[in-house]
């Protein structure tokens, strides 16, 4: 009897319902399975007291791909909300990114030749080398002060790692500009699904049908057996047995409350830089998609965790160690034909929103080129360059 489906999709997070909506969009036939209750993945959203909660820390959309904005764009409309946090240390306040308002509020300057000459005088010289970890890329980029007040205590908090000891990739993804834009992206396309990701995604999902509370690891040979290929978008290592060992992840845990006003920390997100401060940022979700007719706000406290199995994987720890584990596991998922790995735990790589959506429209564009996943080629495993 042939399979009921063409594909069965784990995880109805965004890397699952993109790769779906563009099957079904083909004429093809996909069941999208998902462990948890809800889909949405990480970006879920959920109403409390009608404000929409980022149940999984603050996720803002943007891009600068047209593709990409117009397929979000056939599911939501954006609310143009623009990120831009505050740090709290030492008992100040200072923008992030880093940029002209962080530096006047360090140091007092009013001009770039000044912020310059502040940080030059600091700065790490790596001599032509490229920095061996985040402390080195830190200081070689900001200097002393900022690295001491921003990043180190921030950081090692964050990553429950001290800063010499994680790769420097990480803080490239903090923009540095000499201007008096504290926007934390510079990307032309920006904001917040109105309604929420929940619903956006219910929206992608619209015709597939979708099972959630399923364990597909717990019962892979009959859910294997409901399609003709399996796109898996969960933990690499754990849909292998943890063989060649496990990655490991930064995680988080959250605590929120109900304040009974409509304005508690005046901003969306606020970090909080100084050790002695058990959590990393705190959330004011109304901000992000503000009703004036709610008369309450819910705030979040976002606090790092020791990672272990079982806990919500949030971001790989892409050091040297890791990303060898990963490649030994990759091998092996190319070897199996009937199966697609995609998405950021498949990949193991720090996504943003649009990349993941990127990459997901990429493998289903070659899944359908190639004839599907049984045609042994390099779909079997999504790469790097599926984001772009």
């Amino acid at each position: 009897m042939p399979a009921p489906h063409d594909y069965l999709i784990v995880g109805a997070g965004l890397f699952g319902a993109t790769f779906a909506r563009r099957m079904a969009d083909a004429g093809k036939r996909c069941l999208v399975i998902d462990k948890r209750a809800h889909i949405g993945g990480n970006c879920h959203t959920r109403v409390v007291e009608g404000i929409h909660v980022h149940a999984y820390g603050p996720h803002i959309f943007h891009c600068n791909d047209e593709r990409i904005w117009a397929f979000v764009n056939r599911f939501a409309r954006f609310n143009g909300f623009r990120n831009a946090p505050i740090a709290i240390a030492r008992g100040k306040a200072y923008s992030l990114p880093f940029s002209m308002y962080t530096f006047h509020q360090l140091w007092g300057v009013t001009t770039p030749a000044e912020a310059l000459q502040r940080i030059a005088a600091q700065r790490l010289d790596l001599q032509g080398r490229e920095p061996a970890n985040l402390e080195e890329h830190a200081l070689a980029l900001v200097g002393r002060d900022v690295y001491e007040t921003l990043v180190r205590h921030y950081t090692a908090k964050q990553w429950m790692r001290e800063p010499r000891e994680l790769p420097a990739a990480i803080l490239k993804r903090l923009p540095f500009r000499l201007t008096w834009d504290n926007s934390y992206f510079d990307d032309r396309f920006q904001g917040i699904p109105i309604g929420g990701y929940t619903r956006m995604v219910e929206r992608m999902l619209g015709g597939i049908e979708v099972r959630t509370g399923v364990d597909y690891l717990a019962e892979r040979d009959a859910l294997d057996a409901l399609a003709t290929t399996t796109v898996y978008t969960g933990c690499i290592d754990e849909f292998f047995d943890y063989a060649d060992g496990e990655l490991q992840y930064r995680t988080l845990r959250f605590e929120s409350d109900i304040h009974p006003c409509s304005n508690w920390q005046g901003n969306a997100v606020v970090n909080y830089s100084d050790p002695e401060v058990p959590w990393t940022r705190s959330i004011e979700h109304r901000h992000f998609d503000n009703d004036p007719s709610v008369p309450v706000t819910c705030v979040t406290r976002e606090i790092p965790d020791r990672w272990a199995r079982g806990k919500i994987p949030f971001y790989p720890v892409g050091d040297a160690a890791n990303l060898a584990r990963h490649e030994r596991y990759l091998a092996r998922a190319a070897a199996l034909p009937r199966h697609v790995f995609g998405g950021r735990l498949a990949q193991y790589r720090y996504y943003d929103m649009h990349q993941v959506i990127g990459s997901a429209l990429s493998v289903a564009q070659r899944v359908l080129r190639e004839g599907g996943a049984r045609a042994q080629g390099t779909h079997a495993v999504a790469s790097t360059a599926d984001s772009r």
